[in-house]
């Protein structure tokens, strides 16, 4: 079994950790935060060790792997340190905020012989990943476009959004990744248009967005589009649709069931999509763990490298280009990001 260690026990933390302790190739020796309450609050629920320091996580010879979860601004430090000491990485995103931090880790880890996991857990959700198969299969003969839709149930409090990094680096991040994981060829041009739609006063406030489209091309002409929102009323709204010359392929939202009701107040009434992130994509993340610990034993190479991180930022950075230019930007212009 791999024995891993969850840093960050905030609320995705503690749910990474929950999964860790449940999953059957997986033990999980150990949590740590800076914040003791919350990795005591983690240990005593999952029956894992609450690690006195960063340093006792890494040199512990039963920790086998880090699951990082901690902010943003640690991650690239994480990253190094356990490559460092021998430990396999699945780090949440973004790696950085800063392109150029990004780069420095990569030079830092370079020859290092451990697997560096970066959690774009999307792609591992079972309509996602069939979609992706059945047009990598040529199901839908050539692929032309695809069009991502990605909208949260509401607005992230004042202090959440003060220090995410802003719209397209925090949440659409995530969109980037499955475009170059749906196109199958990178993008070559980004043009975005975006504002604070939702909350005007917030967006001049901390100069964010929280409504965004964004159109991204690859060099054979195959498009994407993709769309954002901060909150959409009727609840998470997770849609990814693939057109091509011989049909389209659709994954949509989920729903705790499928049952409708028809009657005289409305036809094929069901339920509410479910709640958020954790819900929707809870198969995900466990089968993105499982990728890992296939990584980490040597059964398989890394699903979502750190270059694939890296990628997903630097579309981030290109599509900030466009809203400040106004046109599209080319990656080609990025080259020395």
């Amino acid at each position: 079994m791999t024995g891993i260690a969850v840093i960050g026990c905030g609320r995705i933390g503690r749910m990474h950790a929950a999964n860790v302790a449940r999953h059957p190739r997986a033990r999980l020796v150990a949590v740590y935060d800076v914040v003791d309450k919350l990795s005591n609050s983690v240990a005593e629920e999952t029956g894992a060790r609450a690690a006195a320091s960063l340093d006792d996580v890494l040199g512990a010879p039963d920790v086998d792997a880090l699951l990082v979860a901690s902010l943003t601004e640690t991650h690239a430090e994480l990253i190094e340190r356990g490559a460092k000491a021998g430990k396999a990485v699945l780090c949440e995103k973004p790696i950085d905020l800063d392109i150029k931090r990004v780069n420095r880790c990569a030079e830092a880890i370079k020859g290092l012989d451990v697997p560096i996991q970066i959690g774009f857990n999307r792609r591992f959700d079972p309509g996602h990943s069939a979609a992706h198969a059945a047009a990598a299969a040529g199901e839908i003969g050539d692929l032309h476009q695809v069009i991502i839709t990605s909208r949260d149930p509401g607005m992230p409090s004042r202090d959440y959004i003060a220090h995410a990094g802003g719209l397209l680096r925090d949440m659409t991040i995530h969109d980037f990744d499955m475009a170059r994981f749906m196109l199958m060829e990178e993008p070559v041009e980004v043009f975005a248009v975006a504002q604070a739609m939702i909350d005007p006063e917030l967006g001049r406030e901390l100069d964010d967005v929280d409504t965004a489209m964004i159109v991204l091309r690859t060099d054979s002409g195959r498009m994407c589009c993709i769309n954002n929102s901060r909150a959409s009323v009727y609840g998470y709204d997770q849609r990814v649709e693939l057109m091509g010359t011989r049909g389209m392929l659709i994954s949509g939202n989920r729903r705790p069931h499928e049952l409708r009701r028809f009657d005289g107040d409305g036809t094929a009434v069901g339920l509410p999509y479910l709640n958020f992130f954790v819900e929707r994509y809870a198969e995900a993340f466990m089968n993105e763990l499982g990728a890992f610990i296939d990584a980490v034993e040597g059964r398989s190479p890394v699903a979502v490298g750190f270059e694939d991180g890296r990628k997903a930022l630097l579309l981030a950075e290109a599509a900030y280009r466009s809203l400040a230019s106004g046109r599209a930007v080319k990656l080609s212009e990025l080259a020395g990001a």
